[in-house]
């Protein structure tokens, strides 16, 4: 049985948005049981986000209208810093360290004759 908005959050549509965000930063988590290790270690982080997020119409509001009655919210990402993505990815087995390339360049260039090349490792 995977992690629900319950698990998190009595709010259900915040549970459910948090969720789905968290699900696309780590994958796995609509797959964990929420009675393991893992499992409780992503709630954990989970309602962290939850907690961090202010409530509707304090600092959360980012714009406001006179005329057109309009307030738009920051959006649920805001609540994922770059510890709760490390921490979610970590429990998938996605992290990635920040001082390694994340791509390699090609060995063949067209201007490759120009100067003297080495292979790098």
């Amino acid at each position: 049985m995977p992690i629900t908005h319950s698990d998190i959050t009595t709010d259900e549509d915040l549970g459910r948005r948090v969720l789905v965000r968290a699900g696309i930063i780590a994958p796995c988590l609509a797959t964990l049981d929420p009675a393991t290790e893992a499992g409780k270690n992503a709630i954990a982080i989970l309602k962290g986000v939850i907690a961090e997020l202010p409530a509707a119409g304090s600092r959360r509001t980012r714009a406001l209208s006179r005329n057109g009655t309009s307030m738009s919210f920051a959006a649920i990402d805001a609540a994922f810093d770059a510890d709760a993505r490390l921490s979610l990815q970590a429990i998938c087995g996605l992290a990635t360290s920040a001082t390694l390339p994340a791509g390699r360049f090609p060995k063949s260039r067209p201007l490759q004759g120009l100067w003297p090349t080495e292979d790098y490792s």
